[in-house]
């Protein structure tokens, strides 16, 4: 029973990460995770926001200070490989501001 109601509450945690970034509202992302006690490089590949990771949701939602916000608090290493300004351009949205931030922050 505890396992089925923990769940229910790092599901409630995905979903309001998922609506702050949509939103682009990182006051309120940032005492979100503040609050649950979590960081973005330990949750990055956990939450998933219709199915894209948290960096992918902000560059469709054309959310740049959140996304700006996640950049910068993943491992440089995690953004080394290109993968997301690479699915960025393959999916239309290589003009997203968020493709420089993650460019500078990787060293590419």
């Amino acid at each position: 029973m505890s396992f089925s109601h923990q769940a229910s509450a790092n599901e409630q945690l995905a979903i309001s990460i998922c609506e702050y970034i949509a939103a682009d509202d990182k006051s309120s992302l940032r005492k979100k995770l503040k609050s649950s006690r979590v960081k973005i490089r330990n949750i990055f590949d956990a939450v998933k926001c219709n199915g894209n990771n948290m960096l992918r949701h902000a560059i469709i939602s054309n959310a740049a200070d959140t996304g700006e916000y996640i950049v910068k608090n993943l491992p440089k290493s995690s953004l080394e490989d290109g993968a997301e300004i690479a699915w960025a351009e393959g999916n239309g949205h290589g003009g997203s501001p968020l493709i420089a931030v993650i460019k500078e922050r990787a060293g590419l």
